[in-house]
């Protein structure tokens, strides 16, 4: 049997455990990856089994990921060391690597491919959403402290997804609970928070997420539904060519651009690769059975890249001392 190539969606589970009709969406010709939540997580032993079950389920290619950046967004925690916020980084740049190592040789031991992370957005004292998830409200300094959070995540063996392109700092409104407006033009945006994501393309970046977030002098619709955004500033001149993930097409940030199908045919035409479907199976089925089954060289050799390449075992893991010794200091920082 001819194996399945990604497909261009990423859908979650309900709970610690698939079941029949999980299997099924899974190996639905569609699907490309999955992504895991704090509800699918008790403990190392249980979620890699999960993840071998989601391997199991598809016939072919499949991706598997998670929010794993520290500080507020973390979804394994128990027996996972927990990560600081990347704010903490500016008091210490030189944990920045060792903690982009520690999360991603973690989370690599026990299947995930990849975590979205890092967060690119520059701190504006404005977001809460945003706040101390960025590394710092100095462009320059954000861009650097990310750019060595990246290398540790890529000598662990997981290739990074810089968010939220090109920007969510300026904006005080949450876009999973409303559809923010950056009304400042391209050229401020160009000079201040396009800066981390120009640095780490030019060094490689494998993949970016696209913020639900309208920047009117722009484009009139979001940066994740707009090829203004994705194929004129992003591809043609930031010269990226790597993975564009959606953000979460149910976040509300999302809902003015219409149903889910609609949601995802506009994300995917703007020139995302994978469109993601969030906290809402309906929405998901939907989506699944509403775009045409279609083969993408270029999407395939894309997510290709974002394949994790484990070195541990998670027993080999938590006997290694480098990891003994960087997890102990991380910690510390986690509860400064």
């Amino acid at each position: 049997m001819t194996k399945q190539p990604f497909g261009p969606v990423m859908i979650d589970l309900e709970g610690l455990t698939l079941s029949q009709s999980e299997k099924e969406k899974i190996n639905h010709p569609n699907t490309g990856a999955v992504i895991l939540f704090s509800r699918n997580y008790r403990s190392p032993e249980q979620v890699s089994q999960l993840i071998n079950n989601i391997r199991q389920a598809r016939n072919g290619n499949i991706l598997i990921a998670v929010d794993q950046e520290g500080g507020r967004v973390q979804r394994f925690q128990t027996d996972f060391t927990r990560l600081p916020p990347a704010s903490i980084f500016t008091q210490s740049p030189s944990l920045a690597e060792s903690t982009g190592w520690l999360m991603a040789v973690e989370l690599l031991a026990v299947g995930i491919d990849f975590s979205f992370a890092p967060v690119l957005d520059i701190d504006c004292e404005i977001s809460e959403i945003i706040g101390n998830r960025s590394f710092s409200q100095d462009y320059k300094v954000a861009t650097q402290l990310a750019s060595h959070f990246r290398k540790g995540m890529n000598s662990a063996g997981m290739a990074a997804t810089g968010k939220h392109f090109p920007g969510h700092g300026a904006v005080a409104l949450d876009s999973h609970l409303t559809l923010p407006y950056d009304n400042r033009d391209l050229q401020d945006i160009r000079d201040k928070d396009l800066q981390p994501f120009k640095q780490l393309i030019s060094e490689g970046l494998e993949a970016i997420m696209p913020a639900h977030v309208v920047y009117p002098q722009i484009d009139s619709l979001p940066a994740g539904f707009s090829s203004q955004w994705i194929q004129k500033i992003l591809r043609d001149e930031l010269r990226f060519n790597g993975t564009v993930f959606s953000d979460d097409l149910s976040m509300e940030g999302a809902a003015s651009i219409g149903d889910f199908p609609y949601r995802a045919k506009l994300a995917l035409q703007a020139g995302c690769d994978m469109v993601l479907v969030c906290n809402n199976s309906t929405a998901a089925d939907e989506v699944l059975d509403s775009i045409p089954v279609t083969t993408s060289n270029n999407r395939e050799k894309r997510l290709q890249v974002m394949r994790g390449n484990p070195q541990f075992t998670r027993a080999q893991l938590i006997k290694n001392v480098k990891w003994q010794q960087i997890s102990q200091i991380v910690s510390q920082y986690a509860y400064t």
